[in-house]
């Protein structure tokens, strides 16, 4: 094909304004001679322009109108990425897909393990149960409170956190819980007598409440050894009550004690919030009153329970100190002046067995349902005389 020094024969070359204004643009020193397209370019491009006439004139031929014709281009030329970064895309998109689908996999086996995480992760439990575990403990109780705890998570206790969904997780620990108020004297009394007085009634609480052996459902024996022997009435009622309990005669007004053959004490702590106040009584007499509420996580006693329940003992001790000068009395023991006790989630239909009784959730319903009062355990803003005497039912435990 021949070139005439301003184009190719075929039409495809360089115009004569072209030319004309490359002459002019040479003659004044500047401008560059216009670059012709390839021959191969020039062969696609009049291709092209055929292939677009054609689909034209079919499209005439069946509308009856002319139609839009699209541009014919060779694929990936113009449009689209290459096909280098589609490529490298798709196995980027084919990762991904793997990993999400390992991960799928992966959550379906966890929510059929653990179902719980799923619905803390859906309702936010989860959160809130961390948060209750993360709380600070409470601080030590001074007064009485103006009201029942506030509600929290209602969380079946599991081995592993026997007091999960209570309020007692905020409390404090076993005898860490009984915390002593300043000793001062008090009605003629001085201030070494009563320290002492607060001190073996802490003792008390711990050897009746505490003690791992007499919360297997033995002999309290360090607690007997506190009581003063002179007063006969009293050590003969807890002689009694031990020996052979009674509705009457229960030792659990003043000890907290298990049937070993039917549950045992689990995870080793006792959860325990509560007060202690001293007054002036008669003459030469200091009184000591004691408030306290124990929270006790049990299993059953066959091996292999995996299954947590708890009891909940609140218990009043008013202990004396009486001047030895005008009192008959032993020294360095205590006189019981009262004693109390309410247990919730206890069966009381067995009351008398010398044993508290706790019902798991799994346990079948036997028996006539209970028809008293229902009231929190937890509570500790009412006095122990004020509430219910009838075997009711607890709101939660």
């Amino acid at each position: 094909m021949a070139n005439d020094g301003r184009g190719r024969g075929d039409g495809a070359g360089v115009s004569d304004e072209e030319w004309e204004r490359f002459v002019r643009a040479a003659e004044g020193g500047a401008g560059e001679a216009p670059k012709e397209p390839s021959a191969r370019a020039r062969m696609v491009t009049e291709r092209l322009r055929r292939e677009d006439e054609q689909r034209a004139a079919a499209a005439r031929g069946r509308f009856g109108r002319r139609g839009r014709s699209v541009p014919a281009e060779p694929p990936g030329w113009r449009t689209g990425p290459a096909w280098q970064e589609m490529q490298g895309r798709g196995r980027a998109k084919r990762r991904i897909k793997t990993t999400l689908a390992v991960v799928f996999v992966a959550g379906l086996a966890m929510a059929a393990l653990r179902p719980e995480l799923l619905v803390d992760k859906l309702t936010g439990e989860g959160e809130s149960r961390d948060g209750a575990r993360s709380a600070a403990p409470l601080p030590a109780e001074t007064a009485r409170p103006t009201a029942p705890p506030g509600p929290v998570d209602p969380d079946r206790p599991t081995l592993a956190e026997p007091f999960r969904g209570s309020p007692a997780l905020q409390w404090a620990d076993g005898a860490a819980g009984i915390e002593l108020p300043a000793a001062t004297a008090v009605n003629g009394i001085p201030q070494d007598r009563v320290a002492s007085l607060l001190t073996r009634t802490r003792e008390l609480l711990v050897a009746s409440n505490l003690d791992p052996a007499v919360l297997a459902g033995g002999r309290p024996e360090v607690a007997l050894g506190l009581l003063d022997p002179l007063q006969d009435d009293v050590k003969g009622l807890m002689e009694r009550a031990l020996e052979k309990p009674s509705a009457q005669d229960n030792p659990l007004f003043l000890f907290s004690r298990f049937d070993p053959a039917e549950v045992r004490f689990h995870g080793g702590v006792v959860k325990t919030r509560g007060r202690m106040t001293v007054e002036g009584g008669k003459e030469g007499e200091v009184l000591v009153h004691a408030d306290y509420t124990f929270v006790y996580p049990v299993v059953r006693a066959k091996g292999g329970s995996d299954e947590v329940a708890r009891t909940i003992v609140r218990r009043t001790v008013t202990t004396a100190y009486h001047d030895p000068k005008r009192w008959q009395t032993t020294d360095g023991t205590l006189q019981l002046v009262e004693w109390k006790e309410s247990a919730g989630n206890d069966d009381c239909s067995r009351d008398g067995s010398g044993y508290l009784h706790p019902k798991f959730a799994s346990d079948a319903d036997t028996g006539p349902s209970p028809t008293g009062s229902v009231m929190d355990p937890y509570d500790r803003s009412t006095s122990l005389d004020a509430l219910p005497q009838d075997c009711g039912t607890v709101s939660r435990s």
